[in-house]
């Protein structure tokens, strides 16, 4: 855990006939929204939106939930592909595309959720009906899996970017299998779990048949600010995280670590790369340690926030001055040849492991321009962070981020199959 770094047609009832009518069994809370954001073609170009709840722009060159301000609420899924028919997988993610441009618009599904056919299942599943857009965004990847497992019959064995690398064994870590990997995956992020969970549960429905959710997480409590002079939030251990993450608005920052831009990047271009990683936090064994050792673990002090021998969150930090083990001196970028990630984190609970012990921690989401050169290096410079004592990696998966949908008539991967439209 890092610490410093529509216009498109909607699926038709009718054509949902097919798919059947089944979908998550789910559930959230409500929660009150944020000051929303709008955006423009550059997803780091932010501005206040001035009604509370409201709509983050779904067209743009970069997807939304990357650089957009961070929202209080996470649903994220990942899905296994069941078809090998490529034209049907091509028109799924048309529909997934226009679904997601009306829901960002605080907007229903298709024909919505009542009023057409008695004998037909609704287009929208309708626990969103009266609520805001609350700034919900989606943000969807494609997982090195879909590459192996379905490349040759989608035609894209050869698409895979050299940057999608499968990670490697790190120390300590006890992955589930059930909780890492994915052929997709997609972010949903809003100011309203309920809105988030709604968004998600559409997207599965929809591609029933198709496509099936192989895990997902909801995260509450942002771990990570993208926004310039916000307060910093805090992890489930009580310390400030985040401190150094990229803002949204830093479009130097934004291009230098985030944005694929390489001449030969393809369809990847202005896309990003993401390690999603759930980490487990042994919080009864935290909470009886000291306040120093607390406090020596992260190389920062818990009231401020502020570096060892600093007095302010934001002073520089001065590394030599932390444990050699501490958190923020290991994963600071001047330890890491400068490799620089923009986090998206959450916290979740979910419930106890059955021993009395909190089944919680931190949902880590890390944005990057290459994986290899991004997470890898620095997950593998934490080997010794004595954060690990506390903390215990147990679901990854990666993914690769196409960019933005340009316009009404563009749609998710297209640039990953446009040869499918020729």
């Amino acid at each position: 855990m890092p610490d410093e770094t529509s216009n498109s047609p909607s699926p038709s009832r009718r054509s949902l006939l097919t798919v059947g009518g089944a979908g998550l069994a789910l559930g959230a809370a409500a929660a009150g929204g944020a000051v929303a954001l709008t955006r423009s073609d550059d997803a780091s170009d932010m501005q206040p939106a001035g009604e509370a709840g409201g709509a983050v722009e779904f067209h743009g060159t970069h997807q939304a939930g990357i650089a957009t301000a961070v929202q209080d609420r996470l649903h994220f899924a990942a899905f296994d592909v069941k078809t090998d028919d490529r034209e049907e997988f091509v028109q799924l993610l048309k529909d997934w595309t226009a679904a997601a441009a009306r829901m960002t618009a605080g907007k229903a599904v298709g024909e919505g959720a009542y009023g057409g056919l008695a004998e037909a299942p609704p287009d929208d599943t309708g626990e969103a009906l009266g609520l805001k857009a609350s700034r919900l965004t989606l943000t969807i990847g494609f997982g090195p899996s879909l590459f192996e497992k379905h490349g040759k019959a989608f035609g894209i064995a050869d698409k895979r970017p050299e940057a999608l690398v499968d990670l490697p064994k790190f120390p300590g870590e006890n992955l589930e299998k059930t909780r890492s990997g994915g052929d997709l995956c997609v972010q949903a992020c809003a100011d309203d779990p309920q809105v988030a969970v709604h968004a998600i549960r559409n997207l599965a429905r929809i591609g029933f048949g198709k496509v099936a959710v192989r895990w997902s997480q909801l995260g509450f409590g942002k771990t990570s600010s993208t926004t310039p002079g916000a307060q910093t939030p805090r992890n489930l251990f009580g310390f400030k995280d985040g401190t150094r993450n990229i803002a949204g608005t830093e479009k130097d920052r934004l291009d230098k670590h985030v944005w694929v831009d390489a001449p030969d990047a393809g369809w990847m271009k202005d896309g990003s790369y993401l390690v999603a990683r759930r980490i487990r936090m042994n919080i009864e064994t935290w909470d009886r340690t000291s306040l120093q050792e607390q406090e020596d673990v992260f190389g920062r002090d818990k009231r401020e926030g502020a570096p060892v021998g600093k007095a302010k969150e934001h002073d520089q930090p001065f590394l030599k001055a932390m444990k050699p083990t501490a958190h923020v001196r290991l994963a600071h970028p001047d330890s890491n040849h400068g490799a620089t990630l923009l986090r998206r984190g959450y916290s979740f609970t979910d419930g106890t492991d059955g021993l009395g012990r909190l089944e919680a921690g931190l949902f880590f989401l890390a944005y990057q321009k290459d994986i290899r050169k991004g997470f890898i290096p620095v997950q593998r410079n934490l080997a010794t962070d004595a954060l690990n004592e506390y903390i215990q990696h147990v679901g990854s998966a990666v993914f690769a981020i196409p960019p933005g949908v340009r316009d009404g008539s563009d749609w998710w991967g297209r640039g990953l199959f446009e040869q499918t439209e020729a």
